[in-house]
């Protein structure tokens, strides 16, 4: 599938006239595989988990966020595919558009795919994806070692994930609060984020009554 074709869902429901959110025009990729954390205050408060597949963004909503505690185990639901721009999203999504709301970057980073076949032979990623079972290593900020992605479906038989730790490099207490989380590109919470930004998003979503106000 082409770039094109893989980000079709994504701009389908956004409206690049309101919203700051990247269209995803520039889809270069680096010598390694990044990835990217954001913690999305909108109509639940969630993290977004996103891995660089084929020259996008694999997304996946983890409502409790990724944890550093091999015990634990999150919930992942999968999600459009997003521009590889939108690793350096964060900002205020106006209200009323899809997925309004604060987001900042958490972690950002690097990985390592890790899969292999029952012979030890590795795995592309997108096939291990594909099929089911993923195994990468982190290097970000924040989040360090092995992880696990691996599918299922529920009872309603919609298809999620489950997202893991695998190892102990970089264990923790589990996840931080995300009101109180910190960017790691700029270092603000996202009550300050919405307190620097909301205001330029209603002016996104109001361009008439900017108008008005300039013309005093």
């Amino acid at each position: 599938m082409s770039e094109k074709d893989a980000l079709h869902t994504y701009r389908s429901k956004r409206s690049f006239d309101v919203t700051d959110e990247p269209r995803g025009e520039d889809a270069a990729a680096g010598e390694e595989p990044r990835f990217v954390v954001q913690i999305h205050d909108a109509s639940t408060m969630h993290f977004d988990f996103r891995l660089e597949v084929d020259g996008v963004l694999k997304s996946w909503s983890v409502p409790k966020g990724p944890s550093t505690d091999p015990h634990d185990r999150r919930l992942a639901v999968p999600t459009e595919d997003h521009p590889m721009e939108y690793r350096e999203f964060e900002g205020v999504i106006p209200a009323g558009e899809y997925g309004g709301g604060t987001v900042i970057v958490w972690d950002e980073g690097t990985y390592q795919p890790l899969s292999h076949d029952r012979r030890g032979r590795p795995v592309p990623f997108a096939e291990s994806l594909e099929h089911g079972h993923a195994t990468f290593r982190l290097h970000g900020e924040k989040l360090h070692g092995e992880f696990a992605l691996t599918r299922f479906r529920g009872g309603d038989g919609d298809q999620s994930w489950l997202l893991v730790k695998a190892d102990k490099d970089g264990v923790g207490s589990g996840t931080p609060d995300p009101r109180r989380a910190r960017s790691a590109l700029s270092g603000r919470t996202l009550g300050q984020v919405a307190q620097e930004e909301a205001p330029k998003a209603e002016e996104q979503r109001h361009p008439a009554t900017r108008g008005r106000q300039a013309r005093g």
